[in-house]
């Protein structure tokens, strides 16, 4: 039976989504994506406004993300140079899917916390009793 939304794909196209969700939905690709939809931003700015994110993982991601088309990065002519970057058309058409996923994130956040505490209470328990 298949699930909600499952369509059959053509072979070899398991890999190629899965390499596309490895870039987009690793939780810093999203978080660089969402904050870009404001508008370009310079680095400093997207690390301020990207919680707990390093200098080197964001560079990375901008980088991952610039390769895959999303990001674009535009270096001005000043001194010291400055750097913006900024959310491509197809970078843009993230937004909707990522926006959505954050909002349920936020939305269902307290009942996914509720869930993880009866789980590891269970796992406890089960520990418990076969320590005994």
């Amino acid at each position: 039976m298949k699930s909600p939304g499952h369509t059959d794909h053509p072979e070899g196209a398991c890999v190629a989504i899965r390499e596309v969700l490895d870039r987009v939905g690793d939780k810093w690709s999203v978080l660089v994506v969402e904050r870009l939809g404001g508008g370009p931003k310079r680095f400093g700015e997207l690390r301020r406004s990207v919680e707990g994110i390093s200098q080197r993982m964001l560079t990375l991601s901008l980088r991952a993300l610039e390769r895959d088309g999303i990001v674009t990065r535009t270096v001005f002519p000043t001194v010291p140079p400055s750097v913006e970057y900024a959310l491509t058309p197809l970078g843009r058409t993230l937004l909707e899917p990522i926006c959505g996923l954050a909002g349920w994130a936020e939305k269902n956040r307290e009942k996914i916390q509720s869930a993880r505490e009866r789980f590891d209470a269970r796992a406890k328990r089960s520990r418990d009793l076969t320590a005994r």
